[in-house]
């Protein structure tokens, strides 16, 4: 499998093999952003079957890999429901943040999105978790805000000519791993 590396680690899609690793990186989070991530309380129970979920369907999730194998930061590429727009989600732990690695991860799921043919992305966050908020409109997301939730949305452009050569790289980076279909994450 091609990845991307930086002195930071490895970022890569996950396997269906490694789905431990994308549990044990989300217990780790702290409190704040365990809240940022799911916009609300998430015990390491609800993580567990939530991580299980994410890999026994068709669930996409792109993770910065450290050089001890740890992963120390997610994004993932749920595919969408019906004409609703497919939802992304993003974690990083706490000391590896404003590090560029969330940038990098929406990279990934911004190039996975235009493969699939995705062509809206759907990001919800808490209404005060401005930093998940400045990220996705850096990548030209807009947010309408309800009920405390801030629910951006990203429009991904089909690409008419062949792709620049970073982003060929970078697609070519991150290869679909093909899992079964499983309602449910």
């Amino acid at each position: 499998m091609a990845r991307a590396s930086s002195a930071l680690g490895t970022i890569r899609e996950l396997s269906g093999l490694e789905q431990q690793l994308h549990r044990d990186h989300l217990v780790r989070l702290d409190p704040d952003g365990r809240r940022d991530r799911f916009n609300g309380i998430a015990d390491d129970t609800f993580i567990a079957r939530y991580s299980a979920r994410c890999f026994a369907g068709v669930t996409r999730v792109f993770a910065l890999i450290d050089q001890d194998g740890h992963v120390r930061g997610t994004a993932e590429l749920h595919p969408p429901q019906g004409d609703e727009p497919a939802d992304i989600a993003f974690s990083v732990e706490p000391q590896l943040r404003r590090q560029g690695i969330a940038s990098r991860l929406f990279e990934a799921v911004i190039s996975a999105a235009r493969r699939e043919g995705f062509t809206r992305l759907r990001i919800t966050s808490s209404s005060d978790n401005q930093a998940m908020r400045a990220l996705a409109r850096k990548f030209g997301a807009s947010f309408a805000f309800s009920h405390g939730e801030a629910i951006g949305t990203l429009l991904v452009e089909a690409r008419s000519s062949p792709p620049l050569a970073v982003e060929k790289s970078q697609d070519q980076a991150f290869p679909r791993a093909r899992m079964p279909a499983f309602a449910g994450c």
